[in-house]
């Protein structure tokens, strides 16, 4: 566990901890556990830190579990939001969704996975506010940074809300009698929550157990990754991330979030990812931290097959020589499928700034699309055009790629 946890450290993965430096932290096998929100059909790549996590304590020789939040995710937590959670129905959480996912990165032999409705589901308001209310008192609740802020802010918190906190160290009150599950981990937003809990067993059990949380991977706004269905999010599922666009975010990346999360997403050993920050300094026009990280982590999520398939069709976009009327018919729809794309009608012609903006939805407004034609940063098949340009049916083939700078590809199929 010591080597565990300095490994953790020097990858950046631990923002808070109830591990103590001067504390001699025993060398034995633990059982530790993460819970997954369920409101969304896929886990992002901020979920994707936590799985992470799993497997370094998994690969240390701990047991892990998983908890998917099939009754908290009814109720709403308030870490980290401004408003009041929209309740769910049990049947509308997206339960077997995560149980899927999870599944293809953890090993079920040596992990197992709860819905925490199971043990919920039968507990009695009185039974509960009996048997785990009476060891909270509200001015310990009022401490919470979660809770605080949101009274701070002068937004109101429901009781529901209020009370999630009770029902979360509960969870970990169970995976310890059941489990033995001595250690919680979470996102730095999670400290409360995981805190509550240590506080619970220690008051009906009378034992020490223990905390840690990770830091919160947030775009680029600062925000975190939520789980409403966006541009923004990075999404694990490739129907709602192309592998193509979650190859290009880990590639377009600035260097100090590369270097960052290299440590973070990559299981590269220290030495090798010294080496790799060593040389890409000396010449960061190669980007070598992002190109590793982008392969690795695509790798890892979408697997060696497809990533290959990746790499084809960035090698034909953009190769500033390869002209689409030298790509053969199958290639050209393959690349379609894996890019940004809509089909689209188009009766004899079409002016361009229509095209991008009404038509493809490429642009989101005229205005953006007049100042990007102006900019001379909009493409058609590699050939730059501007704002007087009109597309005519007759001198395309179906299939048509627009680009907006360097790095913005969108394929349009004409029909």
């Amino acid at each position: 566990m010591n080597n565990l946890i300095q490994e953790l450290l020097w990858r950046g993965l631990i923002h808070d901890t109830t591990y103590s430096e001067s504390e001699q932290i025993k060398n034995e096998i633990i059982t530790l556990y993460t819970g997954f929100d369920p409101t969304y059909k896929s886990l992002h790549i901020g979920n994707l830190v936590a799985i992470i996590m799993l497997i370094h304590f998994k690969k240390s020789g701990d047991n892990i579990i998983s908890v998917i939040g099939g009754g908290t995710g009814m109720i709403g937590d308030p870490s980290g939001k401004d408003g009041e959670r929209i309740f769910k129905k049990n049947e509308l959480l997206y339960i077997f969704c995560l149980k899927k996912q999870l599944s293809l990165y953890l090993d079920f032999k040596n992990h197992e996975i709860f819905n925490n409705y199971e043990w919920l589901k039968n507990k009695l308001f009185i039974e509960f506010t009996r048997d785990i209310g009476k060891y909270f008192t509200i001015n310990y609740l009022l401490t919470k940074d979660s809770i605080k802020r949101r009274i701070s802010n002068n937004n109101s918190i429901s009781f529901t809300e209020f009370t999630y906190q009770l029902l979360q160290a509960y969870d970990f009150l169970y995976l310890y009698k059941e489990k033995n599950c001595s250690l919680q981990i979470g996102g730095s937003d999670q400290w409360g929550n995981i805190t509550s809990g240590i506080e619970l067993i220690r008051k009906k059990r009378g034992v020490k157990v223990n905390g840690l949380t990770f830091p919160l991977i947030t775009k680029l706004d600062g925000s975190k990754f939520g789980k409403s269905e966006n541009g923004e999010n990075i999404w694990i599922d490739k129907n709602l991330t192309s592998p193509y666009q979650f190859y290009q975010f880990w590639i377009n990346i600035a260097d100090e979030q590369a270097k960052k999360y290299i440590k973070i997403y990559t299981f590269l050993k220290k030495e090798e990812i010294k080496e790799i920050i060593f040389y890409h300094e000396n010449d960061p026009k190669l980007k070598l931290i992002q190109k590793k990280l982008a392969d690795a982590v695509t790798i890892f999520i979408h697997g060696k097959k497809t990533f290959e398939k990746i790499k084809f069709i960035s090698n034909i976009i953009f190769n500033k020589k390869k002209r689409i009327n030298e790509i053969n018919k199958n290639d050209i729809i393959f690349i379609y499928k894996n890019i940004p794309h809509k089909k689209i009608y188009i009766s004899k012609k079409i002016p361009i700034i229509d095209l991008l903006v009404n038509k493809s939805e490429f642009l989101k407004s005229k205005k953006e699309a007049i100042k990007q034609l102006k900019l001379n940063s909009i493409s058609i098949n590699k050939n730059k055009i501007d704002e007087k340009f009109i597309l005519k049916k007759k001198n395309f083939i179906s299939y048509i790629l627009l680009q907006r700078g360097k790095k913005q590809f969108f394929m349009i199929k004409i029909v």
